[in-house]
């Protein structure tokens, strides 16, 4: 018996037990309902990320319409655009630290079913509001939504996917929430300069990605819960029925029968769970590993791709340049995930992500080197795909290292960290800048993500083709 963990029984190898159902689960093969139940999800993560990238794109439609001022005599002000900005990284974290936890206790498919509901609805009464206390306060009702909607995610896609599989299902998820980012930028052109039928183009553009994110909450109400979760909580028939609705499925689909379901590792039947637990012997390694990894990612990344425009301005490239170079390179965002189908489940997971993380390094060091426009570009599309790679990668290896009792609850913890990397990536890139220059900007940059590639190489476990239940127990 366990303090920290509660009491603990080890599972029988019976038809109705914790390692049967992960066994049946990680012997499923592809199959055209696994990817449409994957296809679902990313679906989901499109408007996710289509709502989380509106901000720069409406902001400047916010302002002309008057609910916000771009520029504040008071540094807290909350009718600029600055306080709508922090409500959306505040939001992030509370959704992701505070929250995260909920669907480790409730179920992934409840917790992201709901999630996705209550921050369209937020949305849309943010697209509603004519002063900036009543807009910035939606903004961060939605903003903790959509943090509690990546966590459940997440948590998900990696008990429904077996292990030969994961890494695909993860790229296909990264690569329709990064195609949201030039669609919310089209969207924004065609309606933030104008007010069609006399209502402001901003609001067109938050009503769009609400009203996207309902439609696939109607598409996604026959994904099953997961499996995992319910065998882990002890609803081992309603986890078996759900099993065996998948089986049949695969098994119309393929012809033949599915091979003999056999257990890798007994499963530990823990009853109950706490936050101490990320710091156990077993996990702590890990959570430092992570924690360090993204307050540093966060910095890296954020550091450049929010003052890119301005190190090409200070290297002497007129504005109009610097932002039609930053749009191209951006467009680089979906090559990563799409290169990483071909490359997610044969290379150690780790591994991946150290490539990304030293890509970031590389490019960022040589982005101010150059003056030819084809070559800046160059180097700001493989930064930028070094960035999306290190996004397949992390997304799914940080769900890989933590048992389903606890995974909502961990991921929650470790991300959350990395918004308050981000938030701190403009105070380190503008010091830099201003006493040393945009080289020594973008040193820092590098700097930040060799600690990422070296915290996650050296403390990183092993995960390719391993069932969670080996990374875990």
């Amino acid at each position: 018996m366990s303090a920290a963990l509660g009491s603990v029984a080890t599972a029988t190898p019976s038809a109705l037990s914790g390692e049967m159902i992960a066994a049946r689960l990680d012997r499923l093969p592809a199959s055209k309902s696994l990817w449409r139940f994957v296809t679902l999800l990313a679906l989901g993560g499109f408007f996710e990320t289509f709502e989380m990238f509106s901000t720069s794109f409406v902001i400047p439609g916010m302002v002309r319409s008057g609910v916000l001022l771009s520029t504040t005599d008071s540094f807290f002000a909350l009718n600029g655009a600055a306080a709508y900005i922090a409500a959306t990284f505040i939001g992030l974290f509370i959704g992701t630290l505070g929250f995260g936890m909920i669907a480790d206790k409730f179920g992934r498919r409840a917790v992201f079913t709901y999630a996705l509901i209550g921050y369209a609805l937020c949305s849309l009464i943010m697209a509603c509001q004519t002063g900036p206390l009543g807009l910035n306060f939606w903004r961060l009702m939605t903003a903790i939504g959509l943090g509690v909607e990546v966590i459940a995610i997440d948590a998900y896609l990696s008990e429904l996917v077996p292990p030969t599989l994961r890494g695909r299902a993860f790229a296909i998820n990264r690569i329709m929430s990064y195609l949201a980012v030039p669609a919310c930028g089209i969207t924004a052109y065609l309606f933030v300069p104008h007010e069609p039928l006399g209502i402001d183009g901003w609001r067109w553009v938050i009503a769009i990605g609400a009203v996207g994110s309902l439609l696939v909450w109607v598409l996604r109400r026959k994904l099953p819960e997961s499996a995992r979760w319910l065998a882990d909580k002890g609803r081992l028939q309603e986890a078996d029925a759900e099993v065996s609705r998948m089986e049949r499925a695969v098994e119309q689909e393929t012809g033949r029968p599915l091979p003999a379901a056999i257990p890798t590792t007994k499963v530990q039947v823990v009853h109950k769970s706490s936050f101490r637990e990320l710091w156990s012997p077993r996990y702590r390694t890990r959570t430092i590993m992570l924690v360090l990894f993204h307050v540093f990612q966060a910095m890296g990344i954020y550091g450049f791709l929010n003052w890119a425009p301005t190190f090409l301005i200070e290297q002497g490239v007129t504005v109009s340049k610097s932002l039609a170079y930053t749009v191209v390179m951006g467009c680089s965002a979906p090559l990563g995930p799409i290169l990483a189908l071909f490359f997610a489940d044969r290379i150690e997971r780790k591994w991946q992500i150290v490539f990304g993380a030293m890509l970031i390094a590389v490019a960022g060091l040589s982005f101010a080197e150059f003056r030819v426009p084809l070559l800046i570009i160059a180097c700001g599309g493989l930064l930028t795909m070094g960035t999306t790679i290190l996004s397949v990668g992390y997304h799914a290896y940080q769900s890989e290292l933590y048992p389903t009792r606890i995974r909502a609850m961990a991921v929650g913890f470790v991300y959350s960290t990395g918004r308050l990397g981000g938030s701190l990536s403009g105070f380190m890139i503008a010091f830099a800048m201003g006493h040393f220059g945009v080289q020594s900007a973008l040193i820092a940059v590098a700097g930040c993500m060799v600690i990422c590639a070296l915290s996650v190489a050296l403390l990183g476990p092993l995960t390719r083709d391993q069932t969670l239940e080996q990374i875990n127990d």
